[in-house]
């Protein structure tokens, strides 16, 4: 995406560095994109719902950990929409100080979602983990303190911002390991402005629902999709934080809501379910 006239102001959570700020980065790609780093999810939410910034970045499922519970969580909670899908390839890098060496690490600090995607090559050592709220605010924690036994877990741009040294690159358990984000937006606002014709390849469309408690309910629900040979692409349960041992299914599909089909089964789905929401419509991107 190019338009190098408009002003867009993108927010992520975390510190400069994160791979929410490279996700926006790689798919926003304006010449005065300015991006805005909060603290937490719901801050990158609020701000965009409050309109303090045009669109907000936010993580969704990684490929080899799953879902990232708290963001879907907050899909359900604001009224915002889902404009764009990003898959960004993550890679990590195990950062420490100018001059430090592995053998000189006794700590190391980085966000859960890091630790878990790096597993394997932590469990050669035994070093410290030290959760933090972000990768990248790991790197500018430990940057501000001359102790070579400390690093952190986090991107290659995080260590080039806070100009400190990696130890090694590539350190995650798969190279296939790829996180997607969501971008999303107040409704009316949206993405289809900003999207050429040329750029308009596939689309797909996320819901989330619940159904009545009665047998056959999900299988009801999503033969909605299936006789209108609509391909679901994912399927996704969460407990319901309305009552006990109850669930909502988040479900993605491949098509638009500007196709009839579509829109025909979201209505049949509907008159069947207990409740829906619809996430949004949206360009499903290349990898990056």
């Amino acid at each position: 995406m190019k338009n190098n006239s408009t002003n867009l102001s993108i927010a992520f959570q975390g510190e400069r560095g994160a791979f929410g700020e490279e996700a926006a980065l790689k798919y926003f790609t304006y010449n005065n994109i300015k991006t805005v780093p909060y603290e937490t999810f719901k801050d990158v939410m609020r701000a965009v719902e409050d309109r303090k910034e045009n669109y907000g970045v936010l993580p969704v499922e990684n490929s080899r950990e799953g879902n990232i519970d708290e963001a879907c969580d907050l899909l359900l909670d604001f009224d915002l929409c889902v404009v764009a899908e990003i898959k960004l390839r993550v890679v990590h890098c195990l950062i420490g100080h100018v001059g430090a060496e592995i053998r000189d690490i006794k700590k190391v600090y980085s966000h859960p979602q890091g630790f878990r995607q790096c597993r394997d090559f932590l469990n050669r050592y035994t070093w410290e983990r030290i959760p933090t709220y972000n990768t990248a605010g790991s790197v500018m924690m430990i940057s501000d303190r001359n102790d070579k036994r400390e690093a952190a877990i986090a991107s290659k741009r995080a260590a080039v911002i806070y100009q400190m040294k990696i130890l090694k690159e590539g350190i995650e358990n798969d190279i296939h390991n790829y996180t997607r984000f969501f971008a999303i937006s107040l409704p009316d606002l949206g993405m289809q402005s900003l999207i050429s014709s040329k750029e308009k390849k596939a689309m797909k469309t996320s819901i989330v629902f619940a159904t009545h408690h009665v047998p056959g309910a999900l299988y009801d629900c999503l033969g909605e999709l299936a006789r209108r040979d609509i391909n679901m692409t994912k399927l996704e349960s969460r407990p319901s934080r309305d009552k006990n041992w109850e669930y909502v299914f988040f479900v993605d599909f491949e098509g638009s809501l500007e196709e009839e089909k579509c829109r025909s089964a979201i209505d049949g789905i509907k008159k069947k379910a207990s409740f829906l929401k619809i996430l949004g419509s949206y360009l499903s991107v290349e990898d990056f």
